[in-house]
């Protein structure tokens, strides 16, 4: 077998195990939400989220930049290794020890004094992320994922249990404090009895050095990005009120969970695939359009539809104290449905060597973003909310402009192209909506409104003739022809 056949036999085995990864892990930790929900008071997800927003940005430190270098580095050796290994290490305690003082100032800053042990306890995560850190590097050095299933997984599973118990007995915050930091320990001490490698007793700083000369712009770009993200949920926790933050996060969640699977994937296709045809605008062109109607095709039916089936599914799922988070998951739905415009384009910039361009896309994004925060931040955490459209109408249009130059590809024929399958979405639940007003149980109304709406979506996409509808039947048609094939 030669070395290209089977790097990419490692290459699909990996993606396979790292698919069923994030499904596994998202879709238990996703019915453990519902049942902590269930469970716990607004408030108490409100602190927890907080806290995960400060560590998350550290946590940029230690998964960014140095682990990437360790991993890109053709003759990468045990002594690279072990060298970042002890750094790494040493980096997260000294991070916990800041975050340990940092506690009472945090908790005073939002002035909620309950917030100092929980800070310091989350924050033990970064010392376990300093021991897995390398651990991970070297799994994807040697395309191991199928270990990162079972880790994660494990981790996940532990966590829920510990989660739920610790819930139910009322230990409040603690339970879902436990089962992030559980979560950690579990997926960290599984991969490392799965994995073989152990650091030796050896370092070089000259190594280090190496790693950080190619490093560094990642861990800039990746802290930046993940910065700006935060924004909004630190000024809510600041302005507002822990519970006003929980429902704000809880209406974001679900939308994400649609958003990270698919565009994710999309995502880690389309750069490669386009960049292999980057002196070819033409080609370039016809994936950018392709991809941008049929991701947006399959988004939006299923965004608008729990847009639109919101107050019957959270106060069912979730129970009645959740019911202001329907108003947040609405808006997110919206800003979610353009998210294949944003991929492409960038993907598209990306692979025809126009980093130049991708820089200054992004600093003038931020700049927008920023206005936009600024200007909302002080009026209701509704105009935040509605201010995150804004930002995505505007980020849109800043993504698409160089390709109107670069591609022939400009915003209003995008628009054009993602137009129908919106329209649909639109047309499908505006004809389901109505459906919760008949006094019937939310149950019952769900169970009408869902498949109802799948059933209307496709017999207009077939009745109309829509393009991306007979794109997406020609796949599969092709794939089940290829599978009888095979049997």
């Amino acid at each position: 077998m030669g070395k290209s056949e089977n790097l990419s036999k490692k290459t699909f085995s990996g993606f396979i195990w790292r698919f069923l990864e994030q499904c596994g892990s998202q879709g238990v930790s996703f019915i453990v939400s519902i049942v902590l929900a269930r469970l716990l008071e607004p408030s108490v997800y409100g602190i927890v989220a907080l806290v995960a927003v400060f560590i998350s940005i550290l946590n940029v430190f230690i998964n960014s930049g140095m682990g990437v270098a360790l991993i890109q580095k053709k003759d990468a050796d045990d002594l690279d290794f072990s060298s970042l290994f002890y750094f790494n290490l040493a980096m997260c305690t000294l991070l916990y020890i800041i975050m340990f003082f940092a506690a009472p100032h945090i908790a005073n800053f939002y002035a909620m004094p309950d917030l100092t042990p929980v800070v310091r306890v989350m924050s033990l995560t970064l010392i376990v992320s300093g021991v897995k850190g390398i651990q991970q590097s070297y799994v994807s050095r040697h395309m191991l994922f199928k270990k990162f299933f079972f880790a994660t997984l494990g981790g996940t599973i532990f966590s829920a249990f510990v989660g739920i118990w610790m819930a139910y007995k009322g230990y409040g915050v603690w339970a879902l404090v436990t089962q992030s930091l559980s979560n950690n320990v579990i997926d960290t001490v599984i991969l490392w009895f799965m994995v073989k490698w152990r650091p030796k007793l050896m370092f070089s700083l000259q190594r280090i050095k190496g790693l950080f000369s190619f490093g560094w712009k990642l861990l800039v770009s990746s802290l930046l990005d993940r910065a700006y993200k935060s924004l909004r949920t630190l000024i809510i926790g600041k302005v507002y009120s822990a519970a006003d933050l929980a429902q704000y996060n809880k209406g974001k969640s679900w939308p994400s969970l649609i958003v990270e699977n698919i565009n994710a994937s999309i995502d880690s296709v389309l750069l490669p695939a386009m960049s292999k045809h980057q002196d070819n605008p033409e080609a370039v062109k016809a994936m950018t359009r392709r991809s941008i109607k049929t991701s947006t095709y399959l988004m939006a039916p299923l965004l608008l539809g729990l847009a639109f089936i919101g107050e019957p599914l959270v106060r069912l799922v979730l129970t009645e104290k959740w019911m202001p988070s329907v108003f947040f998951m609405r808006i997110i739905c919206v800003t979610c449905m353009f998210y294949p415009v944003h991929t492409a384009n960038l993907n598209a910039i990306k692979a025809m060597g126009r980093s130049d361009l991708f820089l200054r896309l992004e600093v003038t994004k931020k700049i927008v973003g920023l206005a936009i925060v600024a200007a909302t931040m002080f009026i209701s955490v509704k105009a935040i909310a509605w201010g995150s459209i804004v930002s995505s109408i505007a980020s849109q249009i800043i993504n698409a402009s160089p390709n109107k130059k670069l591609m022939n590809y400009g915003y209003i024929e995008q628009l054009k192209d993602i137009l129908p399958g919106i329209l649909l979405a639109c047309v499908m639940g505006v004809m389901i909506y109505p459906i919760q007003f008949l006094g019937l149980s939310d149950f019952v109304t769900l169970l009408i409104q869902v498949p109802l709406g799948a059933v209307i979506f496709i017999a207009l996409s077939k009745i109309l003739h829509i393009d991306s509808f007979e794109y997406v039947l020609a796949l599969l048609k092709g794939y089940v022809g290829k599978r009888k094939q095979k049997d």
